[in-house]
């Protein structure tokens, strides 16, 4: 019985316990970084070809249609960073048995949700485009885009969860391969679809949709070698109890994904009503910030990146009881998240106007919308490293409640309201206001909950330093 506890309690030698802290991060974060790039460069790609060669229309199109691919993501990340959370905390605590169950359970759910998911765009797409926020001359142009892209909803939502999973198992290079092929291959298509076939918006859809093809091929591979595990069948059959982990890890993601469609499907509507009482119109604020999202996001990509790719350190250090290992993960990841996050608010703020012009041209009216735009919704750029890093943090060391709370403050407690109410006073400048304040406000509690944290795993390893070296003079 005492060899029992001993295995249970001893976990496994493991690199993510014992190699020094930077270089696991730079060993999982890179690659992290790379793969949420990539993926974004799914919708930027598809941006670029389309504003070079269908148009203003077109880029506004995606725009409405980018809460769709969204909640993709809302539910990749919900299942996969769920499933891989709880997966690293097990393998920490040394329970191989229920790691495999949480791996299984996260695959079989990906199918399950991914296929639903695009089943229900198919379905309701119409009625969808206006709630999202089209307007009569983008809908056409919307519609034949998302047609497509719902086929592929599946492939991306099993690619992108199943991604944390292989990144989770320790192998973040592979999952950055998955990631990349998808995109060279969907990079490659998109300007033969639409100026060689001249299949416009739908040239774009289909090469997005062959892309992701490819990624979610090589993605259930892995599966076949996974190395801390052998996926045996029983582990693919769901227990409620590992839904219901898996569940509450992955809800501060999942939340972070669905409120970016919340406020992307308010800010969308709100631009197309106060932009048509404005010097804009309604299609050009539509049309600019669909840009600016895309570019905002691959900012985000580095964050994020940095985010994901210390979860798997955080959460088997956690585990196994190493809290200074942890700290310093933290402290780490929050230093580089925010060099980065500097380096972006500079380019914001010189080169909006340059940044803007990759994505095609357009009327100096538009210009100017865009320059102004990007200088005052991108003010606070500088903070934004820390947010995602900070919830990230929370969930992967299974503090699910912190990491929700953390995640929704910018989104749904202050962005949100914020879009709303503001236009209300000052037009569509108001929304452009909206933005700086509620990441200002949303640095200050990530810092806040952060600060208290940090604090008590300097307790918990004073007291585990304590405990061992009273168990030392007993012996």
């Amino acid at each position: 019985m005492q060899k029992k506890n001993a295995a249970v309690l001893d976990p496994p030698k493991n690199p993510l316990g014992t190699e020094k802290v930077g270089k696991l991060i730079l060993k999982f974060a890179i690659p992290a970084i790379i793969s949420f790039l990539v993926n974004s460069l799914y919708n930027i790609v598809d941006q670029i070809f389309i504003g070079q060669g269908v148009g203003m229309y077109g880029n506004a199109a995606t725009n409405v249609a980018f809460p769709i691919t969204i909640t993709s993501t809302a539910i990749a990340l919900l299942l996969g960073i769920g499933s891989a959370s709880n997966f690293n905390l097990k393998l920490g605590e040394g329970h191989k048995e229920q790691a495999g169950h949480f791996a299984g359970t996260g695959i079989f759910l990906l199918a399950v949700f991914g296929s639903a998911l695009g089943i229900s765009v198919l379905l309701f797409q119409k009625p969808l485009l206006f709630a999202l926020g089209t307007t009569k001359n983008v809908l056409p142009y919307a519609l034949e885009y998302t047609s497509i892209v719902a086929i592929g909803l599946p492939f991306i939502t099993f690619s992108i969860g199943a991604g944390q999973l292989i990144r989770a198992d320790g192998s973040p290079g592979y999952s950055m391969i998955c990631v990349l092929s998808g995109a060279i291959l969907n990079t490659l298509l998109d300007p033969l679809f639409i100026f060689v076939f001249r299949m416009g918006m739908a040239g774009a859809a289909w090469a997005t949709v062959i892309g992701q093809l490819v990624s979610v091929s090589l993605t259930i591979g892995y599966f076949f070698r996974f190395k801390a595990v052998k996926l045996a069948r029983k582990y693919f059959k769901p227990e409620a109890k590992n839904i219901r982990a898996i569940l509450a890890l992955g809800s501060a993601p999942f939340f972070n994904q669905v409120a970016m469609a919340a406020v992307q499907i308010t800010m969308n509507n709100s631009l197309a009503y106060y932009g048509a009482m404005s010097q804009y119109g309604a299609d050009i604020p539509l049309a600019c910030v669909g840009v600016i999202t895309k570019v905002n996001i691959l900012f985000l990509g580095f964050t994020i990146g940095i985010a994901q790719g210390c979860q798997p350190i955080n959460g088997f250090n956690y585990g196994a009881k190493k809290f200074e290992r942890v700290k310093k993960t933290y402290i780490k990841a929050i230093s580089a998240a925010t060099g980065i996050s500097i380096v972006a608010f500079l380019a914001f703020q010189i080169f909006p106007r340059e940044i803007v012009s990759v994505f095609g041209q357009g009327s100096e009216t538009y210009f100017k919308f865009a320059e102004r735009y990007f200088r005052i919704f991108m003010l606070l750029t500088f903070v934004n490293g820390i947010h995602p890093v900070t919830a990230n943090f929370f969930t992967s060391i299974g503090k699910a409640k912190a990491g929700l709370m953390i995640t929704l403050t910018r989104q749904i407690l202050f962005l949100l309201p914020l879009i709303l109410i503001f236009p209300v006073f000052f037009g569509i400048e108001g929304i452009m206001y909206a933005g700086p304040i509620a990441d200002g406000a949303a640095a200050v509690v990530a810092i806040a909950f952060a600060s208290r944290e940090i604090k008590n795993l300097s307790r918990l390893h004073r007291e585990q330093a304590l405990s061992l070296e009273t168990a030392a003079r007993d012996t």
